[in-house]
């Protein structure tokens, strides 16, 4: 389900966009962003929809920097009881965006290896790879990564934890929906499950699932963007 999660992230962010910058909402946590953070913001959540699947020693995330993320996952995958347990969580979820978030502002450089990985998951999550060629795609991935890293160093990215929480929870409801659910609400043994599809990587997500949230992307962007544009055009 990568291209399923990475999308499904880009896609929750984006939704949430315009809620979250309602003063009479929010109030003083109430984010004003320019369009860059906003498109930043979707990167990052596409890259955080594949963090939950960390802990999955055979997944797209631990095939993605070779034998470092593989050795990572496997060690996760112990440490968190196995796949779909506790990296599964609203808990996770949580504390991967509150940890993103210190990073951004306290830590640039840490930040910055983080983000050149998250861009890296959300890259492998699309599947844009060159079939049979393992080495070239992850050299294509990596390149990708480094130069979305460099045009986004600049940006204030205090507003980080949002995006990788939405990344995060957009994961969890798409597992949610398919057989084995998610222990959302871990530690407690709880396992949420409402199977609509019947089938990771099978023809509902392929055919029906991943052609809508790429469809919602767009009209998203659009949406979130044009009052943004509009307002910097317009006197």
């Amino acid at each position: 389900m990568g291209r399923t999660h990475a999308l499904s992230g880009a896609a929750l962010w984006l939704a949430a966009v315009p809620f979250l910058g309602r003063e009479d909402w929010l109030g003083t946590h109430a984010l004003s962003l320019s369009s860059h953070q906003v498109i930043a913001g979707g990167v990052v959540a596409a890259g955080a929809g594949l963090l939950p699947d960390i802990d999955h020693h055979n997944g797209r995330i631990a095939n993605t920097l070779g034998p470092i993320t593989r050795t990572l996952c496997r060690w996760v995958s112990r440490a968190s009881g196995g796949h779909r347990h506790a990296t599964h969580s609203l808990l996770f979820a949580l504390a991967m965006g509150v940890a993103m978030s210190q990073l951004a502002i306290h830590f640039r450089y840490g930040w910055w290896a983080v983000l050149f990985i998250l861009v890296g998951f959300g890259l492998r999550g699309l599947g844009l790879d060159f079939e049979g060629h393992e080495f070239w795609s992850g050299l294509k991935d990596c390149v990708m990564a480094g130069i979305a890293v460099y045009l986004m160093h600049d940006l204030d990215m205090g507003f980080v934890a949002y995006p990788v929480v939405a990344g995060c929870l957009a994961h969890l409801l798409g597992d949610c929906l398919t057989p084995r659910g998610c222990l959302l609400l871990w530690p407690v043994n709880w396992r949420m499950e409402i199977v609509l599809v019947p089938r990771t990587d099978g023809r509902v997500e392929r055919l029906v699932v991943v052609p809508v949230l790429a469809i919602a992307i767009v009209v998203l962007t659009i949406h979130t963007l044009d009052g943004a544009f509009l307002s910097r055009w317009l006197p």
